[in-house]
């Protein structure tokens, strides 16, 4: 087997990106990242993408600095389904870390679908631990352009960064 390395980097994620990401979520959720950016100019947010040598995000993530005080709260992360459990989780989750610490804040939250193991085992592999559970749900839009409410229980987890 032939073993391919890329050098990847982090950066902010901008509106140039956003033709790319589609494989990051439903349009809606894509056309709404929008919003976000807008978020991140204020600094309220940092959103991040892990990026090819060529400039392309092959995952993104959020660090949102509002809900909970003293932490940052890291939602919205993905890797392209093609690169998955190539390590590149890990490179967006301690880089969403280091910009958390950068703002003098000492703990990470996130909240993971039940109904999503690996990504917890991910997360249980990078220090963080359950604390409690609360449902969630967002607006997606399926391919026909209809929107339908997706409704789900995720276990909140939490890691002390200092």
């Amino acid at each position: 087997m032939t073993e391919i390395r890329l050098r990847l980097t982090v950066r902010d994620l901008t509106e140039a990106d956003l033709p790319s990401c589609g494989w990051a979520g439903s349009p809606k959720h894509v056309r709404e990242l929008v919003h976000q950016l807008r978020r991140a100019e204020a600094g309220e947010v940092d959103y991040l993408a892990v990026c090819t040598p060529a400039g392309l995000p092959v995952a993104v993530g959020g660090v949102d600095y509002l809900p909970a005080p003293g932490a940052g709260t890291l939602w919205q992360l993905g890797v392209h389904p093609a690169l998955q459990s190539c390590g590149i989780g890990t490179l967006l989750i301690r880089s969403a870390e280091q910009r958390i610490t950068a703002r003098g804040l000492t703990a990470a939250e996130l909240g993971v679908e039940e109904s999503n193991p690996r990504a917890r085992a991910l997360y249980e592999r990078l220090g963080y631990r359950a604390f409690g559970r609360a449902p969630d749900a967002w607006d997606v839009e399926d391919e026909d352009g209809t929107l339908r409410r997706y409704e789900t229980m995720c276990t909140l987890m939490r890691r002390q960064l200092s």
